[in-house]
């Protein structure tokens, strides 16, 4: 049985804050959608969401509001929430000044001149899917390659849905995969692993996927024509490959990142004439801002999850959870790896339904995965990768999540169309829970 997370008496009652956070975001989002309100789901900023449930914790807190605050502040303050928070704030600032000084751009121009043109779908995936990879963000990846994507697939004849679906695939498998995404980032932080660990694990079950929706792209996208690509510039995709190398090799993220944004800036100065220290600074500073709200929002979760953690919340569920476990099986001691393992999938996975964001899901759901995963044997790199695979999974197909909506607009096509044909999150997912049934485990 699960050992309950160190904390009093398992008490449901301690979710509610919790339950009201995600009531509101999903509540909003859902009557703003009926009214057409495009981006509905992230109308009303989830950090703003937060703030009733924290409210509704002190007011439920058995302790004093002062003993409280300070159990929130712990939560707020815990190293884990603060290292992703820092690592948030350098992706965004390599992210901003690699896009400011072309980066993006010749990536997808490089990507272009080696495509041949019965290539062109899963060509397009793969582009996608080395941008994010690197950047570590679907939402900047779209944004790039999205406008190139439309752009092509009308003057080669292809369903603009399709390629939508294609551009989102490898967006989501670069999220996923990323070493630098801020889902891995929070995955790994909360269960305890390696980054590398994680990422050779995911690996595992993502490459088949890819390699699945390669296939399925090609045959979908036969008797297509390429336009000319743009020039190639080499020095402008070096700091992509830097990092790429760098955080294989295992090297500390926060060396990773380091070296990326100065790589990205050394090389704006040297092929820009117009582009200036202020506006390296400027840039890096504009990255700082564009993590705001998971940053704000990181720490409310870190500091929310340490309140009713000491209220019993977190002990419920997986006790709970745990009930279901061995109630599932009669003998629970062959099937409690693999029924552990579907426990934290689902749990990420309901999570995520309800957000709409796949790094608050893993955020939301990491500690009962951690307890699961501790009290079944289940290894953190193995737990870490679960959860973010079946976060960007959900994430990858919803028509309400920002990644459909921003292609919705971009395509003019309906998010659900879009969600439709999104079919590495699919395939990912099946192959996740392929490999937790016929894994052979000794």
């Amino acid at each position: 049985m699960t050992q309950p997370i160190a904390t009093t008496v398992p008490n449901g009652k301690a979710l509610l804050p919790l339950i009201l956070f995600l009531s509101l975001f999903l509540g909003t989002g859902t009557y703003l959608t009926l009214q057409g309100v495009d981006f509905a789901f992230y109308q009303l900023p989830a950090p703003i969401a937060v703030l009733p449930a924290l409210m509704l914790a002190l007011i439920l807190a058995k302790d004093s509001i002062n003993q409280t605050i300070e159990i929130f502040i712990g939560g707020v303050g815990d190293s884990n929430v603060i290292a992703m928070c820092l690592i948030y704030l350098l992706a965004g600032g390599f992210a901003a000044v690699a896009k400011a000084t072309g980066g993006v751009d010749a990536t997808v121009n490089l990507g272009l001149a080696i495509i041949p043109d019965w290539f062109l779908l899963p060509g397009f995936f793969l582009i996608s899917a080395f941008i994010a990879t690197a950047m570590g963000t679907s939402m900047g990846t779209l944004g790039a390659v999205a406008p190139i994507a439309l752009a092509i697939s009308q003057s080669a004849g292809i369903d603009s849905a399709v390629m939508a679906g294609a551009v989102l695939s490898g967006a989501m498998f670069g999220d996923n995969l990323s070493i630098i995404s801020d889902t891995t980032i929070a995955a790994t932080r909360t269960q305890g692993c390696e980054m590398r660990d994680k990422f050779k694990e995911n690996l595992r079950i993502a490459a088949p996927a890819a390699l699945v929706v390669v296939v399925l792209l090609y045959f979908l996208g036969s008797g297509s024509t390429l336009p000319a690509a743009g020039e190639i510039e080499w020095l402008k995709v070096l700091p992509y490959i830097a990092i790429l190398v760098l955080a294989i090799s295992g090297v500390n993220v926060f060396v990773v990142l380091g070296a990326g944004i100065v790589l990205a800036g050394l090389v704006g100065l040297i092929t820009n004439s117009d582009y200036t220290l202020m506006s390296y600074s400027k840039d890096i500073y504009t990255g700082f801002g564009n993590m705001q709200e998971i940053f704000i929002l990181s720490l409310f979760i870190g500091g929310l999850g340490a309140v009713m953690k000491h209220q019993g919340g977190l002990a419920f569920i997986c006790n709970y959870i745990d009930r279901l476990l061995a109630h599932s099986s009669q003998n629970s001691d062959k099937v409690s790896a693999p029924a552990a393992e579907l426990g934290i999938a689902g749990v990420v996975s309901l999570t995520n339904l309800a957000t709409a964001n796949n790094t608050v899901a893993i955020i939301v759901a990491s500690d009962v995965a951690k307890s699961l995963a501790t009290s079944h044997n289940v290894s953190p790199k193995r737990s870490a990768s679960l959860l973010d695979i079946f976060a960007c999974s959900i994430q990858g197909l919803l028509p309400y999540g920002a990644q459909a909506l921003l292609l919705g607009t971009m395509f003019k096509l309906s998010p659900v169309e879009i969600s439709f044909h999104g079919y590495y999150p699919l395939i990912l997912m099946l192959a996740a829970i392929l490999t937790i049934i016929l894994r052979k485990r000794s």
